[in-house]
């Protein structure tokens, strides 16, 4: 839970938030993870994408609240779930934070819905709990090489700052207002689809404690988002692939995972780029509602 001195600034209505307690013997580098919840129904997860946070889905989860009961995730270390020194953030950790939210409630026939670092993980989450996960929704999957660098120049100077030894961690703490906004707007069609209040508690977000450790972390461990393609033919759900026209992503990047998930359904959003949570909130709402 968010402590008494770093609350979220965004109220999605509607929403409850909870927390799961760390596993016993984890180890030490599991640490408590917060979570949004809200409607009635099959059990739904959102799951966001980098450097963003649950409120990512806060034009989402409105729209589907009447059919599902939402579960919106803050992964290991991002959002307000628990920084933990010396954590892990590859693929593998990241995943295993979504799978202690299935299993520690007890989720089942749930809908998986991810966007860009989320799809890859919704789909390795069903990879791994077959009888736990119903269907995919994969939006945007981020696992193609430069990710977020092909948002713009600004984005590749960032990341590579970031990732550089030594000066790596200096430029990670730091992230002025404008920087982030235009970042973000490199991933939208409808650059007004960002709204400042959501850059203001991605802001708050980011001075938490620890957070620039976590975002490096997160940078450093991208290749192993394109690793885990490797697991997407063993997901036995459904799996719907969602892109937006504009997305990063090439189209070799898509057809490469039509390949790897041939039954998978495919949509393509008109003139929509890579954060269609922000920007169509009504196309991914529209088919999760036809389907349920």
């Amino acid at each position: 839970m968010a402590s008494q001195e770093s609350r979220p600034t965004i109220h999605i209505p509607g929403t409850t938030s909870h927390s799961i307690a760390p596993r016993a013997g984890g180890h030490g580098r599991e640490g408590t993870l917060r979570y949004l919840k809200a409607g009635s129904g099959a059990p739904l997860v959102l799951l966001h994408t980098v450097r963003t946070q649950a409120e990512h889905f806060r034009l989402l989860i409105p729209l589907i609240a009447d059919r599902y009961t939402v579960y919106a995730l803050d992964l290991p270390g991002m959002g307000y779930s628990e920084i933990v020194p010396g954590a892990s953030y590859d693929e593998p950790a990241m995943r295993t934070g979504v799978e202690r939210l299935l299993t520690e409630l007890d989720l089942h026939d749930v809908t998986l819905v991810g966007e860009s670092m989320g799809a890859v993980l919704a789909l390795t989450t069903a990879a791994d709990l077959p009888e736990r996960v119903r269907r995919v929704i994969a939006v945007n999957t981020y696992d193609f090489r430069d990710g977020i660098a092909r948002s713009g120049l600004l984005a590749r100077v960032v990341v590579s700052g970031v990732l550089t030894p030594g000066i790596g961690p200096v430029i990670a703490g730091v992230e002025p207002k404008p920087a982030l906004r235009k970042i973000l707007q490199g991933g939208l069609g409808d650059k007004s689809a960002l709204r400042e209040d959501y850059v203001d508690e991605l802001l708050q977000v980011g001075r938490r404690r620890g957070y620039p450790t976590v975002a490096r972390g997160v940078y450093q461990n991208l290749p192993s988002l394109i690793a885990a393609r490797s697991q997407y033919p063993e997901v036995k759900a459904p799996v719907h692939l969602v892109y937006g026209e504009n997305d990063w992503s090439r189209p070799s990047d898509r057809e490469a995972n039509k390949k790897l998930l041939p039954t998978a359904d495919f949509t393509q959003v008109p003139k929509a780029g890579h954060f269609i949570a922000l920007e169509r909130p009504d196309v991914l709402a529209d088919l999760l509602n036809t389907v349920a």
